[in-house]
Parts: C-alpha cells; structure tokens; sequence
C-alpha cells in the first residue's frame, strides 16, 4: 500500500539523514574558516591594484613597473606550489596554511615600505613564494573529508570567496587610503598594507590550533561518524591510482586532458587579474579621482559577479552539467570587453558592461574547478588540481605584465581588452574539447 513505509525504508531514511548530518557538520566547522581565509588571501593578493593609485605618482613607478610587479607575485606562486603541496602531504594542512598565511601576512605588511622598483618586484614575489600551495592545498584538503558528491558544491561555495574580497576590499581600501593618509607619517597605501596584511598573521595563527588535517584527527565527531566519512571516501578512491607525493604528480603530467584544463585556467586567470589589478584603474579613467569612491564602486561588478556566480552555480548543480555552465560566461566575459571602449564616456552603459564582463569571467573560477575535481579520481587529484593549477597560474604574471606594456606604450587598455577577450574564448573552447560531458561521471 502506498501509505506503509517499510522498515528497510525507514533504516535507509534513517542512513540518509546520519549521512545529511556529519556532512553538514563537517561543513559548518571547516568551510566557513576557509573561506575566511581566502577573503585574506585574495585580499592581499590584489590590494596593490588600490595602492598603485597613490603608490604609482609617489614613488615615480610606470604602468610598466606595476603590470610587471603585479605579475612576478604568480612566478614565486608558480614555482613554489607543488613543493608546497607535497609539503601539506607529508606535515598536514594544519601545519602548511598556517605556515602559508602566516608568512604571506608578513610581506604583505612590509609592502607598505617599498620605495624602489627593485624592493617592490622582490617582495611581491616572496609574498608568492609564502601563499604558494593555498588554494590548491585547500582544495586538495576538501578531498581528505568530502566524496566528489558533495565536494563541487563546497569548492564552488569556497572559491566565491575571492567576489566578496573584491566586495569587501574595494570599500576598505578606498576608506584606509583615504583617511589614514598622514597618520603616524605614513601615506594611505601605506596603512592600506599594514592594516590589511598584518590580521591575516592573526588569523593563520588561530588556524594552528582550531584546524584538524583530517576526519580521523577531529574529536568533534563522533566514532560512527568518522567511519560514515571513511567508508564514503575508501569506495570513491577504490580502483584509484595508487601513487602518492611526487609519483601523484607524474601520474596526472601523463593525462593529455590535465594540460587542456591547464590551457583554459591560464586563459581564465589571465581575465580574472586583468579585472582584479586593473579595476581601479579602469574606473579612476572614467572620472573619478576619490580613492574611497573608486573602492565603493569597485564593489558593484564584484557585487554582481558574485551573484551570477550563486545563480550560474545552482543551475550547474541542478543539471549537473559543468563544461558550458563554466565555457558560456567565458564568453561573456569576452564580448563585454570587446564592447567596453564603444561606449566610453557613457558611465551607465561601461558599468553596465564592466559588471556583465566581471560576471561572466569570474563566474568561470568555481565552475572550472568543478570539472577537474570530478575528472580527475584518488591521489591523482593531488596532483591533477596542483598541476593545472600551477600552469594556469603563469596566466597571472602574463596578463598583468602584457598589460601595463600595453598601457604605458599606447596610454590606454583598449589593445588589452581586446586580447583578453580572445584569450577568454580560446579558454572556453579548450575546456569544451579537452573534456567530454561523459568523463566527469557525475551521476545525481
């Protein structure tokens, strides 16, 4: 009868919710602090697109010396990632973020005493070498607790955290640079790296001691539930590659499929940090000249961008389809940059467009990392998600540095838009024929 529930329905009822229940647990103790901590990094990452504002005239430093110093942060990134990754392997995440964002807060702090070219190329690229192997550590630590069914919604949720950066950054920046400027002797920028460098040490020192590096190590879970997690995650890897450390790495450089997802996250990057350090800039040309006021709205496209990216993620996760969820807004992205300088002089219209271009190029960041945490299975999504990651990284000292050549060469961004819009579309389109829709074996 249609009215009797079974006692097989009531055990697997029962199942599902302890399930529902230690996930939801798990996501309540660990996501919200990294994603905390993603805010910081992403924050210090590209607060210095607000400091050239005032840093660039006082210290005499060409368009060219800021692309240049902007993009040589993502070589010590580029170079010191795996090493890092396979570091959090051996010691725990624990131990590797706390490291990391310990030491990235520090030479974020001391960028406010940068006078010379020289010192400025330096320290940005030791503050890459320090946040080396954050986020694909972080992903990499998602796969330690959760199976891919639940993992691309977390991955999705915690990559966000770069759109409230720029939200959050835009306004704090443009408040610091604006009145703190003379206090103490310092300028703005100054205050502006000091204040936001040094909580970051704070925070990496509070994840020392509330962060566990796996569910074995958690005393906030009970026995049945560590061994919900554990069996979840031994019958995803069964059949899994076997290798670990390095030999994880060589497994995933043997997959051709591992560079094409490489090709289209440097494409992606080189947008993401045309936006994220050339922003203020962007909006400073159309007229304001405020630091506040270009930080207030330098959060709208953010602000927009990170609800495309809620909206855009939710219709990915309904259908369970990830490759033209993440290919499209690539594409978008490119033809609002094509179109920005055609209405230049018209703010509604540019705002309007750069909104739209910022909505649809960082929309791409948690849909692409959906794909190779799906594609790529076991201990070769260590190596996988580090690889792509560090090869698409190159895109972040290619796109900043291209790009103040081009400004200070022809005095404007328009060749720049141009060429990162092209870049966009060879992304989507390399993610469209690297990966199949039947290779992500998603199943609902």
């Amino acid at each position: 009868m249609s009215g009797i529930i079974t006692a097989d329905q009531s055990i697997d009822a029962g199942k599902a919710k302890i399930i529902r229940d230690v996930y939801r647990k798990i996501t309540l103790r660990i996501l919200p602090l990294m994603f905390i901590c993603y805010v910081a990094a992403y924050l210090d990452r590209i607060n210095v697109g607000f400091a050239q504002l005032q840093m660039k005239s006082e210290l005499g430093f060409s368009d060219a010396v800021y692309g240049f110093g902007a993009g040589i942060f993502f070589l010590g990134y580029f170079l010191f990632e795996v090493p890092s990754n396979l570091w959090l392997q051996k010691i725990g995440a624990r131990k590797t973020i706390t490291r990391i964002m310990v030491m990235w807060g520090l030479i974020s702090a001391l960028m406010a005493f940068v006078h010379e070219p020289w010192l400025f190329y330096v320290l940005r690229f030791m503050l890459g070498v320090f946040e080396a192997g954050f986020f694909p550590g972080v992903i990499l630590y998602f796969t330690f607790w959760y199976p891919a069914k639940y993992r691309g919604r977390v991955i999705a949720l915690f990559s966000s955290a770069f759109a409230v950066a720029g939200i959050l950054g835009g306004p704090i920046s443009g408040w610091i640079m604006t009145d703190m400027g003379g206090v103490m002797g310092l300028q703005g920028w100054q205050w502006m790296f000091i204040l936001e460098g040094l909580p970051t040490v704070l925070l990496g020192l509070f994840v020392f001691f509330y962060l566990d590096d796996r569910p074995d190590d958690a005393s906030w879970l009970s026995d049945q539930q560590k061994a919900v997690v554990r069996a979840d995650l031994e019958r995803e890897n069964a059949g899994a590659p076997s290798s670990h450390g390095l030999g994880a790495y060589l497994t995933a450089m043997r997959d051709p499929k591992v560079y094409g997802l490489a090709l289209s996250w440097f494409c992606f990057i080189c947008g993401i940090y045309m936006i994220s350090f050339w922003l203020p800039t962007i909006i400073k040309e159309m007229g304001f000249s405020n630091a506040l006021h270009i930080g207030l709205l330098a959060a709208i496209p953010y602000g927009v961008a990170t609800l495309g990216m809620i909206l855009v993620g939710m219709s990915s996760d309904r259908t369970l389809e990830r490759r033209w969820h993440c290919a499209i807004p690539a594409f978008i992205g490119a033809a609002s940059l094509v179109a920005l300088p055609q209405v230049q002089g018209n703010l509604i219209v540019s705002f309007i467009l750069l909104s739209v271009g910022a909505l649809g190029i960082f929309t791409t960041v948690p849909l692409f990392w959906t794909i190779p945490t799906a594609y790529l299975k076991g201990t070769a999504a260590a190596g996988g998600i580090a690889f792509v990651n560090s090869l698409g990284l190159i895109g972040g000292f290619v796109s900043p540095f291209v790009l103040g050549w081009i400004k200070t060469a022809t005095g404007t961004l328009v060749i720049g838009n141009w060429l990162v819009a092209g870049v966009l579309v060879v992304g989507g389109l390399s993610l469209l024929i690297t990966v199949s829709a039947e290779s992500l074996r998603q199943t609902r």
